[in-house]
C-alpha cells in the first residue's frame, strides 16, 4: 500500500477499525492520497475526494435544497461527505466556517440542512490531508476539529533505498489500481464489532489512566487530555490490538497509540502550532510512567 511505511498503514487501519477518523500532516507527495485511495480499494468502499480551497462553501461539503422544476418543490442534493471513504484534501487551506460544517458529520455520521436531519450510511471514515501550518494560505484547524480526529499522523519521505527501487520500477501504470479488494463494508462492520470484545485487563486500563492524568499535570502542557481523549484512547488500543491479530490488549498497545492520539487534543506552553514539544512531552511522560507487568 504504502512502501516502507508499515507503522502509518497500521495505524490508519486501527483508526477505521475504531471508527475514528484520520488526519494526516505533511508536505505535499509523500503519498497521502495514495493511501486513501489504497485503502478504499483494498477495502470495497465508495470513495470520494473533495479539494479543500479558500472559495469552498459547507453546501459544497454538505449538499443542500435544490428546486426541482419537475415537482415545484426543494429536494436534498448529497454532497461528497455521502460515501464511505471521504479523502478531505488539504483541509486547512479552507476557511473556518468550511472546515466546521465537517464537526456534525464527523461526530454523529449526518447533516442538518434547514431543520431536516440526513443520516450518512455506514461506514464513514474520513481522512483528512493538511499541509504544515507554515504553509502558505493555510488556516490552522481549531482545537474543536482537531478533536474530531482519532489519530493524527505524518508519512514523511521513504527511506533512501525504497524510494530508489520506486524510481526503478516506476512504469507509469497506477499501482493502486491493481490492488484487491481483501474485504469489503460488511467484513468492516464485523471487525469493528470485534474490537467490543478485546479484552483490556484493570492494569492496561489503569496504565492508560495514569497517562492521561499525567498529562493534566505536565508543566509543559497547559491544557491536559480531556475525558473525551481518554475515551478516545482507549477505543484505539482496543482497535490496534485486534490488528495485531490479538483479542486483549497490552501496554504495548498504550504506547503505541499515545502519541497519534493524545498529541493534537493537548495544548503546550510553546508554539501552539507546533506539535512536537506535545509529542515529546506524551513521549517523556510514557517513560515515567510505571509499566504493569
Amino acid at each position: 500500500m504504502l512502501r516502507g511505511k508499515d507503522d502509518v498503514v497500521r495505524l490508519a487501519v486501527t483508526a477505521l477499525l475504531a471508527g475514528g477518523h484520520v488526519l494526516v500532516e505533511d508536505v505535499p507527495g509523500v503519498g497521502k492520497t495514495t493511501l486513501a485511495r489504497a485503502l478504499a480499494a483494498s477495502l470495497g468502499l465508495d470513495f470520494r475526494r473533495l479539494q479543500f480551497t479558500s472559495d469552498l462553501m459547507p453546501a459544497d461539503v454538505l449538499g443542500g435544497n435544490v428546486y426541482d422544476p419537475t415537482s415545484g418543490t426543494f429536494r436534498f442534493r448529497p454532497g461528497p461527505v455521502f460515501t464511505q471513504l471521504l479523502l478531505a484534501d488539504e483541509i486547512n487551506r479552507t476557511t473556518p466556517k468550511t472546515q466546521s460544517a465537517l464537526l456534525e458529520v464527523m461526530d454523529e455520521r449526518q447533516v442538518s440542512v434547514e431543520g431536516e436531519t440526513h443520516r450518512l450510511g455506514e461506514p464513514f471514515f474520513v481522512l483528512a490531508t493538511q499541509n504544515p501550518d507554515d504553509f502558505y494560505g493555510t488556516y490552522p484547524l481549531p482545537e474543536s476539529q482537531l478533536d474530531r480526529f482519532l489519530v493524527r499522523l505524518r508519512i514523511g519521505y521513504p527511506a533512501p533505498e525504497v524510494e530508489r527501487a520506486l524510481l526503478r520500477e516506476r512504469d507509469g501504470s497506477d499501482p493502486v489500481a491493481r490492488l484487491e479488494r481483501c474485504w469489503s463494508a460488511t467484513d468492516l462492520t464485523v471487525a469493528r464489532a470485534a474490537v467490543d470484545d478485546v479484552r483490556m485487563d484493570d492494569a492496561v486500563v489503569g496504565y492508560l489512566h495514569a497517562l492521561v492524568l499525567a498529562t493534566r499535570e505536565a508543566p509543559r502542557l497547559t491544557l491536559g487530555a480531556s475525558t473525551r481523549a481518554a475515551l478516545a484512547l482507549e477505543r484505539a488500543v482496543r482497535a490496534h490490538a485486534l490488528v495485531q491479530s490479538r483479542d486483549y490488549a497490552t501496554p504495548d498497545d498504550v504506547q503505541a497509540l499515545a502519541v497519534p492520539v493524545l498529541a493534537h487534543r493537548v495544548r503546550t506552553t510553546g508554539d501552539p502550532l507546533d506539535r512536537t514539544l506535545a509529542e515529546a512531552v506524551i513521549r517523556e511522560l510514557l517513560q515515567s510512567i510505571p509499566v504493569p507487568l
